[in-house]
């Protein structure tokens, strides 16, 4: 049997197990389709979607449609934030499963919900964990597999090495997508060979032709290496991982001391997470617009090591599959 022939690739009727993760706000069209197009699947990010690129997500699915048959995922953040947003992606995942994506990746809540649409029609769900504990409450609502979110991931990371995260969740019986720190093709084969279904990548994916991220974003990940990346807690109020540019360095990457005490309070921690949500969504958007003109956060992983030049996503998948397959002989 093939490196690349694992219950995930057959669960979602891929060729090459490689995930391209959900990110705001780097998840345009074109960059989905080419990853789906080479074999990988890309995932749709409708927040990205609607609001950062201006794709009515319809529209932008039947786009997507109409330069891959191949299939494509959805993301669904189900953190029960405000009833407005709740319904809004209720109506999201309706659209998407009318269009025939059949591959979810929830996130941040409880996904049952997500999971009782999508099974009815036939689908699959994953959900990102940081650990065992969010694993297990997943499982309990029907998830299909599980995207483990380790310590060497962009955005916002775990605690625990790929190693240790797959030897905590190996035991659940699901498949496990690892996620975070891929960079490389070895680093590829290297978590197939640990036991994981496939890999999602995020970074790796920004530093792409089609990326429409901005040009100083795809050159500070060619430059940063590990040691650049750090954690801020001041996009969403949890530690997230980003490049650490002169800017972040005057700027600081702690919040200040009232906004840590109202992330700790239970009664405002929420109302604090959903504002500087709404903050970092407007930043975020014009960094990538905008470069290293406008002050901000590059989001990236300590994959940036591993990652030397800007290529089309096409050629970045097709090259993993070419030394898992090589490796397999």
């Amino acid at each position: 049997m093939s490196r690349l022939d694992t219950v995930f690739t057959r669960q979602a009727g891929i060729e090459v197990p490689i995930i391209c993760g959900a990110m705001y706000p780097c998840s345009n069209l074109e960059l989905i389709a080419a990853v789906s197009a080479a074999g990988g699947i890309g995932v749709v990010q409708p927040i990205s979607l609607i609001f950062a690129h201006k794709t009515d997500l319809r529209e932008g699915l039947r786009k997507i449609r109409s330069i891959t048959p191949n299939p494509i995922g959805f993301n669904a953040i189900v953190e029960k934030s405000s009833s407005i947003y709740e319904d809004r992606m209720r109506k999201w995942v309706d659209i998407a499963l009318e269009e025939g994506i059949r591959f979810f990746v929830t996130a941040l809540g409880n996904p049952r919900w997500v999971v009782e649409k999508v099974h009815a029609v036939g689908g699959i769900v994953y959900h990102d964990v940081t650990e065992r504990k969010w694993a297990e409450r997943a499982l309990e609502s029907g998830v299909d597999g599980l995207i483990c979110v380790n310590n060497r991931a962009g955005g916002h990371a775990g605690k625990l090495s790929p190693e240790a995260l797959y030897q905590s969740l190996a035991t659940l019986g699901v498949p496990l997508i690892c996620a975070g720190g891929i960079g490389g093709d070895q680093e590829f084969v290297k978590a197939l060979e640990l036991g994981y279904a496939g890999v999602q990548l995020g970074t790796r994916f920004i530093a792409t032709d089609e990326c429409t991220a901005h040009n100083d974003y795809k050159q500070a990940i060619l430059r940063a290496q590990e040691k650049d990346i750090v954690l801020t807690d001041k996009i969403s109020g949890v530690p997230v991982s980003i490049i650490k540019t002169a800017d972040v360095e005057k700027m600081g990457v702690k919040a200040g001391f009232i906004a840590r005490q109202l992330l700790k309070n239970p009664r405002t921690k929420h109302y604090m997470r959903m504002v500087y949500s709404l903050r970092s969504i407007w930043q975020l958007k014009k960094s990538n617009r905008d470069g290293l003109g406008y002050k901000d956060y590059f989001q990236a992983g300590k994959s940036v090591a591993t990652i030397s030049k800007v290529e089309p996503a096409g050629t970045i998948v097709r090259r993993f599959a070419e030394a898992a397959a090589e490796l397999g002989q």
